[in-house]
């Protein structure tokens, strides 16, 4: 099973490219959904953080307000490194969940889309890794346009997170989204083709098939042997 890791940072069009991978028929474990279900009412996850950040947090209906959360994480880097540990657990069994429900399935490849891929340690669970780049100016005036927010409030969000150079230098894989959506689509073809590329041994021992083959020759071997003796 090949497992591709895809990250990129705030405004950079990673959400972009996760879509072009589902489109393609290829299936997708959003870290950001996960992270949605274990913050809902009543869950592990939300205990922790009510307990941590109080019921100011919380909607009427008791669910968490994701808005307000994140203003408060976004403008203190010590209550952001709370958060993440605290949700960090949970993230990690429910996107390993996921995986394992795919993998059941027989998909013999994933991809991770984790927003903190290289935070979180989780690179080392995926190759290639896929990062969406884009350049700082372009970056700034998109976030303000999708959020409608001033210079320095995106600025802030964007400086919370790892600079997309230095992910870029981390990367398997580069994809410059500071272009049209043609560009884009352009170098996610050459990147699918990429991605889609028979699996290595290695990943097929991991595929659902591998295991399956593996399992049939050890059963036929021990059959072969107790005949033999």
């Amino acid at each position: 099973m090949r497992i591709v890791g895809l990250t990129g940072g705030i405004g950079s069009g990673k959400s972009t490219v996760s879509n072009l991978f589902k489109a393609h028929g290829i299936p997708v474990v959003d870290a950001d959904v996960v992270a949605r279900n274990v913050l809902k009412k009543g869950t592990g996850g939300w205990r922790k953080v009510l307990a941590a950040f109080g019921e100011d947090i919380l909607l009427p209906s008791g669910e968490v307000d994701r808005p307000k959360l994140g203003q408060i994480v976004f403008t203190d880097p010590d209550k952001r490194q709370l958060l993440n540990r605290l949700l960090a657990p949970y993230i990690s069994s429910g996107i390993i969940l996921e995986v394992f429900k795919l993998w059941i399935k027989g998909c013999k490849i994933i991809v991770l889309d984790v927003p903190l891929l290289f935070e979180a340690k989780m690179y080392k669970w995926t190759k290639p890794i896929i990062v969406v780049w884009v350049n700082p100016e372009t970056q700034l005036q998109r976030l303000m346009a999708r959020d409608g927010t001033t210079a320095e409030e995106a600025s802030s969000r964007i400086n919370a997170q790892m600079s997309l150079d230095l992910k870029r230098d981390k990367a398997d894989i580069v994809i410059d989204n500071s272009g049209s959506l043609e560009d884009l689509n352009e170098q996610f073809r050459e990147v699918l083709v990429h991605v889609k590329n028979p699996l290595t041994w290695t990943e097929f021992g991991l595929s659902r098939d591998g295991a399956l083959t593996a399992f049939f020759s050890i059963l036929f071997g021990v059959i072969i042997c107790r005949r033999a003796l």
